[in-house]
């Protein structure tokens, strides 16, 4: 890898909270004297990620991962350790280095409610001092790639959450950041407007070649968009890697679904693997993954199979695995 767009070392970010004991007694004594303790929002986490790199953020609730993105694009100041992007320290915030990224949150509106979403993208332009030629270019790209033409004089309030979303992502990248940290940009969105924008974000990081750094609770975004995760729990790094990696080593077991011709016993079925749902003519079963040849060799040969196929489990469950405490330590490829 060249030199790293995003590199992380030993970052750390606590925070001190008071404790306060309940009732109107806790809260006089709390005048007096207080408690506090601190929590580990990021504990000592470090790692690079390079140029045109999509990489997957991912982890529970309150892992650290919003606070890494924060520090990330100067919006906190960490306790501790070495962050550059860009070659920039964030939270120096120098006008060079923020004309160079983009933080979209999911959560957060960065238009005009009562405006159309283009009074914003007119306002970043002259935030961002984007030159007019390179703002129509970009606007009319971002524009045609959403498909939100109709939409641009119409009130942002009067708009749907997947039209926001797309008018979020607009404004955010006006400016053609070379560095996009996206935290759970499809929260809230139906099935179709969450595909809509993972082909999006696929084909802007394609065509710009942008470094982007995504969080997502949804495992579908994770699994189409990055081939490399980092995973991160209680503030501590897990596993920095393929995502197929993690799919390997804690995918022990393959889904069989298989569609048979004639009814048939399912005792017989269960001697070969784990049946997790018969009703003719189709059944679900697992079988150990180094086996799942061989078992779909048996069962085409014992039973009027009329079609079988093999399948990795959801990602959603093997990313699971890997928070209930069965990876202790960080690997990196």
């Amino acid at each position: 890898m060249s030199d790293p767009v995003i590199q992380v070392v030993h970052l750390k970010k606590y925070y001190s909270v008071h404790e306060k004991e309940p009732g109107l007694a806790g809260s006089i004594k709390s005048l007096f004297s207080r408690k506090y303790h601190d929590v580990k929002a990021v504990d000592d986490i470090s790692f690079e990620i390079g140029e045109g790199e999509l990489v997957g953020f991912i982890g529970p609730n309150g892992a650290g991962k919003t606070t890494t993105l924060k520090c990330l694009s100067g919006l906190l100041y960490p306790t501790d350790g070495k962050v550059e992007v860009l070659g920039f320290a964030p939270w120096d915030r120098k006008p060079e280095f923020q004309k160079q990224f983009a933080l979209v949150m999911g959560q957060k509106n960065q238009l005009w409610w009562d405006l159309p979403p283009m009074e914003t993208f007119i306002l970043n332009k002259e935030i961002y001092e984007v030159p007019e030629k390179q703002y129509k270019e970009t606007l009319d790209k971002l524009v045609k790639l959403l498909d939100v033409k109709d939409i641009l004089k119409i009130q942002v309030r009067k708009l749907s959450l997947g039209q926001r979303m797309k008018c979020e992502l607009i404004a955010a990248l006006l400016h053609n950041p070379k560095v996009l940290f996206l935290d759970e940009p499809t929260i809230g969105l139906d099935v179709v407007m969450q595909k809509v924008m993972r082909d999006f974000i696929k084909q802007y990081n394609r065509q710009f070649k942008s470094t982007i750094m995504l969080t997502s609770h949804y495992m579908g975004d994770v699994k189409e968009l990055c081939r490399r995760v980092i995973i991160i729990d209680k503030g501590e790094i897990l596993f920095d890697g393929k995502l197929q990696d993690v799919i390997d080593r804690f995918a022990r077991n393959k889904i069989l679904t298989i569609v048979f011709s004639k009814d048939i016993d399912q005792r017989k079925l269960a001697e070969l693997g784990e049946v997790r749902h018969y009703q003719f003519p189709e059944a679900r079963m697992t079988v150990r993954r180094d086996q799942a040849a061989e078992k779909a060799a048996e069962l085409l040969e014992k039973f009027p199979v009329a079609d079988l196929v093999i399948e990795e489990p959801p990602i959603d469950a093997i990313i699971r695995e890997v928070f209930t405490g069965k990876m202790k330590k960080k690997t990196k490829e």
